[in-house]
């Protein structure tokens, strides 16, 4: 449940606070509320502090300006759909999820490994993927008899 719900951000503070977890600076650290609302302040010229920010991040604040909503696009470098048509977000999401999965090594190499491989191929991984996937989320209990 927690990946669809990742997958598909419902409320502005769902779609403000993934972008938070996802988009990180190249060290892999995340962005601070300041830092974002000094450069939506830059971008807009108008009134974005970072309490604003984190009100609209925890869903204290719902109702942001069109300019602050562009702003946070362009910082996150989203289309500002993202924010606007619930299909485009979520698919936006989609792929933030499968962006930040890349920023891990293991996952990294894995995807880059099954480029050359045969759409046969690609789906037989992903299968394999999948079975992996239950059975971990399964808590790890095998019956090995």
């Amino acid at each position: 449940m927690s990946t669809a719900d990742a997958a598909s951000p419902g409320s502005l503070a769902d779609k403000i606070d993934a972008l938070f977890r996802i988009v990180r600076r190249p060290n892999r650290e995340q962005f601070s509320h300041e830092e974002v609302a000094r450069a939506c302040r830059e971008a807009t010229g108008e009134s974005f502090s970072a309490t604003y920010l984190w009100q609209l991040r925890t869903g204290r604040r719902d109702n942001p300006t069109k300019r602050h909503l562009e702003a946070l696009a362009q910082f996150f470098d989203v289309p500002v759909a993202y924010f606007f048509d619930d299909d485009q977000g979520a698919a936006i999401a989609r792929e933030l999820e499968l962006l930040g999965a890349l920023r891990d090594a293991g996952v990294r190499s894995v995807a880059l490994r099954a480029v050359n491989l045969s759409p046969e191929g690609v789906n037989t991984i992903s299968d394999m993927i999948d079975v992996l996937a239950r059975r971990e989320g399964a808590g790890g209990a095998r019956n090995d008899g």
